[in-house]
């Protein structure tokens, strides 16, 4: 499950960074922003999905003591 929240990451880090290539460069295609905000938007659906798969994992460690 670590790994999955690595490539999450990566994915949020990347879209931001070809957004923010996108912003900074005056004669950018708007390609680069369209790619970048649906990147962006992948990583942070995939990391919600994760978040709420494992939001009760806690109680069940609990339960079990």
């Amino acid at each position: 499950m670590k790994n999955s929240q690595v490539v999450n990451t990566i994915l949020i880090i990347v879209g931001g960074a070809l957004l923010l290539y996108a912003i900074s460069v005056e004669d950018v295609s708007p390609y680069f922003k369209i790619v970048g905000l649906i990147i962006i938007m992948l990583g942070l659906y995939r990391a919600t999905n994760y978040w709420v798969a494992t939001k009760d994992d806690h109680q069940d460690n609990n339960e079990e003591l």
